[in-house]
C-alpha cells in the first residue's frame, strides 16, 4: 500500500491544491492535455486527494487515448470536459507511443480499469469509500461483489446502473446526483462510456459530495465477468486493441480502423508542426546572432 506520509517532495511550479505532490509534467496531443504519469505516481497523487477530501473540490481523472483524442477535434464539449480535468493519465498505448515521437516521453500505459482497482485497493487500506456508477445492467453490483473479494474491508457504499438516455431527462440528472450525494462515497467510479462519462462529470463535479471521480468505460463488465479482458501476454505486447476488435468485431472495426488513421494523421501534423517551429527558432537565432 501506499504511505503517502513518505512521499518525498521535491521543489517544483506546480503542486495539488491542498497537498504536498507535485502535479506531474503535462503536454497537449490535439485538443486534449496527456500527463506523463506511471500508475504508481497517479495512485498517490489521487490518493492524497482523498486524504484531503473537503478542502479542495473533487479530483477528477480522465484518460485519454487514441479514439478520446480524435473525438475531442469534433467534440468542443468533451474537449472542454478533457481540458478542465484535474489529472489526465495515458490510457491509450497510441498515446504513449505518439508521446515519444513528439519529445514529450510518457513512462507507461495507465488505464481507467487499472487505476480504479489499484485505488479499490488502497480505499480498502485507508478506509475510503467507493461507489461505482454505470456499466451494463446489473455489472455494477457484480463488480462490486467481486471487487469486496479481491480487497478484503473495501467499503463500497453504493451502485446504481441508470436508464439508457437518463442524460436527456433532467428528472433522471437529478436522481442519479441524489444517489451520489445520499452515499458521499470518497471514490466515485463513472462507467458511461465516452463522451457521456467525461462531460457528466464536468458538468456535475460541483454538484457532487464526492472526493474524487474516474472514469471507467467498460472496467465494471470485464470486473464483473461479463466481458473479457486481453490476456496478460497480449496485454504486454500492446496488443490489446486488436484483441477487443477481434472479439467485437462488429461494434470496433470502424472505430479502430478509421480512428487510428485520424490519430496517426492527427500526430503527424503535430510533429510536423513541431519541427517548422524549431526550423524557425534556429533560422531567427541565426538572424540575431
Amino acid at each position: 500500500m501506499i504511505e503517502v506520509e513518505d512521499v518525498c517532495v521535491e521543489e517544483q511550479e506546480k503542486v495539488h491544491p491542498a497537498t504536498l505532490v507535485p502535479l506531474p509534467p503535462r503536454f497537449v496531443l490535439g485538443k486534449v492535455p496527456v500527463d506523463r504519469i506511471e500508475m504508481e505516481y497517479a495512485a498517490i497523487l489521487a490518493t492524497e486527494a482523498l486524504l484531503h477530501r473537503g478542502e479542495i473540490p473533487p479530483l477528477t481523472i480522465v484518460g485519454p487515448n487514441a479514439q478520446l483524442v480524435t473525438l475531442a477535434e469534433k467534440n468542443a464539449a468533451f474537449a472542454e470536459a478533457m481540458q478542465a480535468a484535474d489529472l489526465a493519465v495515458p490510457d491509450g498505448i497510441s498515446v504513449v507511443m505518439a508521446s515519444r515521437i513528439l519529445g514529450a516521453p510518457i513512462p507507461e500505459r495507465v488505464t481507467g480499469g487499472d487505476l480504479m482497482e489499484r485505488l479499490c485497493a488502497e480505499a480498502a487500506h485507508y478506509g475510503f469509500s467507493v461507489f461505482l456508477l454505470g456499466g451494463l445492467p446489473g455489472a455494477a453490483m457484480m463488480a462490486a461483489f467481486n471487487l469486496r473479494e479481491r480487497y478484503p474491508g473495501l467499503n463500497i457504499c453504493g451502485t446504481y446502473c441508470p436508464p439508457m438516455g437518463f442524460e436527456k431527462s433532467p428528472v433522471e440528472v437529478e436522481r442519479v446526483r441524489d444517489r451520489v450525494n445520499e452515499a458521499a462515497p470518497d471514490l466515485l467510479c463513472v462507467a458511461f462510456g465516452a463522451p457521456k462519462q467525461e462531460i457528466w462529470m464536468q458538468e456535475n463535479r460541483d454538484h457532487l459530495n464526492v472526493g474524487a471521480i474516474l472514469p471507467v468505460g467498460g472496467a465494471f463488465d470485464v470486473v464483473a465477468g461479463l466481458r473479457r479482458r486481453a490476456p496478460q501476454w497480449v496485454q504486454r505486447i500492446h496488443l490489446e486493441w486488436l484483441f477487443r476488435m477481434m472479439m467485437e468485431p462488429r461494434r470496433l472495426w470502424r472505430r479502430y480502423l478509421f480512428g487510428n488513421t485520424e490519430f496517426i494523421l492527427l500526430v503527424a501534423r503535430q510533429w510536423s508542426a513541431q519541427k517548422v517551429e524549431a526550423l524557425r527558432e534556429r533560422v531567427a537565432r541565426v538572424g540575431h546572432a
